[in-house]
């Protein structure tokens, strides 16, 4: 996967049981509808609270990543869907 860490904007749905779905992410002045999500997971990074989310828009995979005491997404990395292993 090639690395990004690229701040983006993202659109989500909160759906009931305090989950987090995101529907959409602009990047790089191009939006990117998400039509699957894979697989999500959570870490912490000291006193940050990072959500996961491995996406794909149909082209490619993605992961982001929520920040939680910042309420800010990143784009961490990225893989055309062809590459992938």
């Amino acid at each position: 996967m090639e690395r990004i860490c690229e701040q983006i904007r993202v659109a989500v749905v909160f759906v009931p049981g305090r989950k987090i779905k995101p529907v959409w992410f602009e990047w790089r002045k191009r939006k990117h509808t998400i039509s699957k999500t894979t697989y999500t997971w959570s870490d912490k990074v000291g006193e940050e609270t990072r959500l996961h989310f491995a996406v794909s828009d149909g082209e490619a995979l993605f992961e982001l990543i929520y920040l939680v005491q910042t309420q800010s997404w990143n784009l961490l990395q990225m893989e055309p869907e062809g590459c992938a292993a």
